[in-house]
Order: structure tokens, then sequence, then C-alpha cells
């Protein structure tokens, strides 16, 4: 097949979107399919175009097989709702004129990725005139999401954004998206249920065989075996509560009394946040007092099995907000790494459905609530075992790359 897509994060990302667009293209394209992405320069998250690529100026390279066009973006360096919907309408404007000269490649499928939703209407406008299906593959539903934050307001732009959504929605072929909350919010707007497919994101559980490829994380950083490690690891945006982390590490430096007279002590925990985002800044300085917290950078993809598995326990915060509009990338390598998580989710959500099989949820933004959690877990190491053994065993059976990708590929195909 020839398979266009167009999104605006891509490979070399490390971390949400932009990770799993890359690997989708790059696994198609190793089956023998033709593929080309018309995308932004590497951003994100930490919001400045990456060493190498340009901002202002268009590209072309090749990434394991797949075409890759690069356009120009405008991208702030302290995003907010105005200067966020400015950044993603400059590179619906650039790769409008790339997108619409693929119409003479003419390809078989053209895919879009959402966010941005402003690069959906080309998308469906190039799969018209190319005679190609059209695939709208949603990876969180941004106006909702943008409303919910106050990153947008006024009641009048939402029903018009709203309503602008709904009918894109509708002519696209297949809309696919993450989670099963998130399907059911597809067919509340509207759309035909025969259309929606459920494409979640993956785990690569064979880069979890560490057999002499680990890295070192708790030498590196000083850290006695002794101790409970508690890892925050990703994006640092608005839509991740991180303002929780710091008074949780707080809590937790002092000695921990842990609930129904359990007989365990309760171990010393440090906690590791390792990203990078426009919320990291302020997450530092709420830790600035606090010895008990190490930070690192994102890591390279190769390492990131090695970084999961020092951890003791996952820390994943959400603001209520969100709940339903997004499924958090990240939670597909907490699982296959075998450690507990302790997540902010409220009862009957999707994330509070996944994680009370593998870790605890608590009410979104109670603090005490999540430190007496994570320290309820640091003192019975069994407990964490099981729970650990158990998102193992869910990540095998909902999240396997090779799995998901071949549905995906049936799909195309089957279009």
């Amino acid at each position: 097949m020839k398979i266009l897509i167009t999104g605006i994060n891509f490979a070399p990302e490390l971390t949400g979107i932009g990770k799993y667009s890359g690997e989708m293209a790059q696994w198609l394209a190793a089956k023998g399919h033709q593929v080309k992405i018309v995308t932004a320069p590497p951003y994100y998250p930490e919001w400045k175009v990456s060493k190498g690529y340009s901002a202002w100026q268009y590209s072309h390279e090749l990434i394991e097989g797949v075409s890759v066009w690069r356009c120009p973006l405008w991208v702030p360096s302290k995003p907010s709702g105005l200067k966020r919907l400015l950044h993603l309408l400059s590179f619906a404007l650039s790769s409008a004129p790339v997108m619409l000269a693929q119409i003479f490649w003419r390809p078989d499928v053209v895919i879009a990725i959402e966010p941005p939703l402003f690069c959906a209407p080309v998308a469906w406008v190039v799969a018209k005139l190319s005679g190609a299906k059209s695939w709208l593959h949603i990876q969180d539903f941004e106006l909702d999401a943008a409303f919910n934050l106050g990153l947008l307001n006024g009641d009048m732009t939402k029903k018009s954004a709203l309503y602008f959504e709904c009918c894109l929605l509708s002519k696209f072929d297949t809309v696919s998206t993450i989670s099963q909350k998130m399907l059911a919010q597809l067919a509340a707007k509207g759309v035909d249920v025969q259309r929606c497919v459920l494409l979640p994101n993956w785990v690569d559980l064979s880069s979890f065989n560490l057999e002499g490829k680990t890295v070192d994380f708790r030498t590196q950083l000083g850290i006695p075996s002794d101790v409970v490690v508690a890892m925050y690891s990703g994006n640092m945006g608005k839509k991740q509560g991180l303002e929780i982390l710091g008074e949780v590490a707080r809590i937790c430096q002092s000695p921990a009394r842990v609930e129904q007279g359990d007989a365990f002590p309760t171990p010393n925990i440090r906690f590791v946040f390792c990203g990078s985002g426009a919320g990291k800044e302020d997450l530092v300085l709420s830790c600035s007092h606090l010895d008990n917290v190490h930070f690192l950078d994102l890591q390279p993809l190769e390492h990131l099995p090695s970084l999961l598995q020092m951890a003791d326990i996952h820390l994943l915060p959400q603001r209520a907000e969100v709940e339903d509009l997004v499924m958090p990338s990240k939670l597909t390598g907490i699982l296959a790494s075998g450690r507990p998580v302790v997540a902010s989710a409220r009862a009957g959500t999707e994330l509070a459905t996944v994680v009370e099989q593998c870790g605890v949820f608590v009410e979104p933004g109670d603090s005490n609530a999540f430190a007496a959690a994570v320290q309820n877990l640091a003192a019975n190491a069994l407990m964490r075992k099981n729970l650990g053994d158990a998102g193992k065993q869910f990540s095998e059976h909902h999240f396997d790359k090779e799995k998901i990708l071949s549905d995906f590929e049936g799909r195309l195909l089957g279009l």
C-alpha cells in the first residue's frame, strides 16, 4: 500500500504522540508498504526545536524506510491557550501545500493524527482528490481537554469548535482512538459505530528482556539498593497534574504509619522525576528544598526499559478535567515494566479500571491520599510484586505491539 500520514509529532521525539506515530510508520515500512509522513521538526516535550532541525525551513529525510517531510512551525517557549492555537495553526498552514502535492503520488490511505485537528480537513481533501480512503486517529480529544483545562474559553467558541469537530468526524471513512471510553466519546459525538475502531497505544514487550543491556540508574543517582524508588517518567505538561508530586515527596520525607495497622515498617523512599515539558520548571522549584528527589532528563528509547524497571513504584498523576479525554501513553511502559502504579483517577474512569488491577488509584488532587498509597506500597514488597506481575500480564494481553499493529495493518488492507 501507499500510506500517507500527517501529524505534528513524529520520530525522533521520545514521548507521547511522536513516539507512537514514529513506531507505527516504521513498522508499516518494514512490512513493505510505501510510507510518507508530513510532519514538523521535533520539538516536544521541550517546546524547543531539536538541534540539527530548523523551525522555519522545509526539509526531507528518510527514517527507517519512511519518507519524512518536515514543515515549518512556530514553537512558543511558554505555551498558553492562544499560543498553542497559533502553534498548531502555523503547522496546519505550512503543511497544506506539501499534503496537496501528494495527490499526484496517489496514496491508498491518508491517515491524520489528532492532535492537531487543524490538519484533518486537508488530509480529508487529499484523500478525496486522490481516490484514497481517509482515516482519523485521535490520541486525545484536544478541544474538550482545552476547554476543560481553561486553555480555551467562551460558550460560543466552544459550540463553534465542537460543531467543526463533529462535521470533520463524520467525513472520515474510519475514526480510531486509544481507549474504550474515548471510543464511547466518538459515538456521543455522532460517529457511526461501524466506522469507529479501537487502536490503543502499545509497548514493545521484547525490549524489556534486559539480559546484558541494563543501565544502572540507581548507581548513577547514588540511590542505595534498600531504598524504595517512586518514579514519574514522561512529559511534564499541564494535563499531567504534576503539581501534586512535590507535595507527595514532601509528605513522604516524614516517617509514615501504614494504614490498617500493617506490621511492615515504611522504608526510605526516594523520588525520581524524569522528563521535560512546560511544567518541569515549576516542579523543580517546588522540590528545591527536598533531599529525597532526583531529576533526570529524558532518556534514549533503548534505555527506557532499564529506567522503568529501576522504579519500585510508578507515579501517574492526572487532572480530573481530562479524564477519559486522554489515556496516558506512558501507562503501557509502566505495566510492561512489572512494577505497580499509583494513579490519580476517579472510580469508573478507564484509567481507574486498568490501574485497580495492577496498582492503586486515588482521587485527583488529593496529595495526602496519593502519599499514603505510595507509603503503603513501599512498606509491602509482596504487594508490589503481585500488582507488578498483574500489570505485566495485562500489558501482554492488551498492549502487545506486534498484535496491535498487525491488526491495524489488516484494517488498512480491508479498506
